[in-house]
């Protein structure tokens, strides 16, 4: 008796067999087959095109900086780098998986397949995505930027590159410090719009306190003009303290960002030319030594020792 069963198309393929009708029907599904992956492509391509153009005019850098929302440019590039990334692969994936599930293939068991090697990745490179996840954090909080004076990690120096796996600190000395973004804990920044910049003038006790502050300020008042990195001050606060060989006057000011230091500089060296014109001297602790067989001669040395002064016998 002959079997009734309808061969495959499979069967009909290796055989060289077919009909008409399977032939009309087969092109029309490869027909179909093919406009919808053109479909999914085009889509796909049109959905990337428009996400990474709403990605640059997120990321537009104005020249207003109080309405920018990145200043630094290198730290915006990277930034929008990766997020045009990570969406650019994200549209790859799920257009990949739709254009295989038209093509016939078990995307279900390909997902699947997919997270559990993805699970075993995580364990594996544990701290390379925490890097990763802390340099993208320190980027889109705008922690710090290049050029910025920080101490992370132990390190101080300035910032030459952020990335986001490592970021690169050259200090003082020269050296490149490279820390894994992973590491970083505490980040202490010391650029800011206006830095502070403080410190003590010692004066003796035998000085006029007020005939002191007003020349200083007198001099402070008059030379800053040619301080263009002071951003406010300097002032003369007062008496801070009551030393054991002098009194201290506080000096206060504030300076433009990585400008502090220098700032300083002057203001010291300022300090110092205006208390010695007008012969305001800064104390020091004197010890006066005397060596036995000698205090005859001692004794006919002026009078003229600190309240440190000790004697050696």
């Amino acid at each position: 008796m002959p079997s009734s069963t309808k061969p495959s198309l499979m069967q009909e393929i290796m055989t060289g067999t077919f009909t008409t009708e399977q032939i009309t029907e087969g092109t029309s599904m490869v027909a179909s087959s093919l406009i919808r992956i053109g479909m999914i492509v085009l889509i796909s391509a049109l959905i990337l095109r428009v996400v990474c153009r709403l990605i640059d005019r997120l990321f537009q850098s104005r020249e207003d900086a109080q309405h920018a929302l990145i200043r630094d440019s290198r730290r915006l590039m990277t930034l929008r780098t990766v997020i045009k990334s990570f969406v650019r692969y994200m549209v790859y994936f799920v257009g990949g998986i739709m254009v295989l599930g038209e093509l016939g293939v078990n995307t279900a068991g390909l997902v699947a397949g997919a997270g559990i090697a993805g699970v075993a990745l995580g364990f594996g490179a544990q701290n390379l995505v925490r890097d990763v996840l802390t340099g993208f954090f320190i980027l889109f909080e705008d922690q710090f930027a290049v050029g910025d004076y920080v101490s992370i990690s132990g390190v101080s120096g300035v910032v030459e590159d952020i990335g986001l796996r490592v970021t690169k600190v050259r200090d003082f000395a020269g050296q490149l410090h490279v820390v894994p973004n992973g590491s970083i804990n505490l980040v202490t920044n010391f650029r800011g719009r206006a830095m502070r910049v403080v410190f003590d003038v010692q004066v003796s006790y035998s000085t006029d306190l007020e005939f002191a502050i007003r020349v200083l300020q007198d001099a402070f008042d008059r030379h800053r003009e040619n301080m263009p990195e002071i951003v406010d001050g300097p002032t003369v606060l007062g008496v801070q303290d009551l030393g054991d060989s002098g009194i201290a006057l506080r000096v206060w000011a504030t300076a433009q960002s990585m400008q502090q230091w220098s700032a300083e500089r002057q203001l010291k060296l300022l300090v110092k030319r205006v208390l010695d014109e007008n012969g305001i001297s800064i104390p020091y602790p004197h010890r006066h030594v005397i060596i036995d067989g000698q205090r005859d001669c001692a004794d006919n040395r002026d009078e003229s020792v600190s309240p440190e002064s000790e004697r050696v016998s």
